[in-house]
């Protein structure tokens, strides 16, 4: 939903977007670099009206363990949860309060387990690839 200042008009992000990181950095030759990955995947979020939560097993770039505003947008460093996990946790939570949501990942098995509910699913190559 646009929020009008003036003569200028700001989309607010509405949507969430989850985002298997390495799934995504991975799904190209060269690899995306993951401090790269992380500005590109907000750019192409804040394009798409989206709210990014980019997600990295163990230690996110900049040494971030935990959840980091990036912006609109989260970067988080899972620790020792797997990304799935915590991807899938947190499907599960925007289903249950009824929040529209997509899903970034090629992982079948994350696909099986947090996809149920997204309203679009990405595989990680089409993500790069759009990056």
């Amino acid at each position: 939903m646009p929020i009008e200042h003036g003569a200028t008009v700001t989309r607010v992000p509405s949507e969430a977007v989850l985002i298997d990181a390495r799934n995504v950095l991975r799904s190209c030759w060269p690899n995306i670099p993951e401090l790269e990955m992380v500005s590109r995947s907000a750019a192409w979020a804040d394009a798409e009206g989206l709210r990014a939560a980019i997600v990295f097993d163990g230690e996110a770039p900049g040494g971030i363990v935990g959840e980091r505003a990036e912006g609109a947008h989260l970067v988080v460093g899972t620790g020792t949860e797997s990304a799935d996990d915590w991807i899938a946790r947190r499907a599960a939570q925007l289903a249950a309060d009824g929040e529209p949501y997509w899903l970034v990942t090629s992982d079948r098995g994350l696909r099986a387990r947090a996809g149920g509910g997204a309203e679009r699913t990405l595989g990680g190559g089409t993500l790069a690839r759009a990056l």
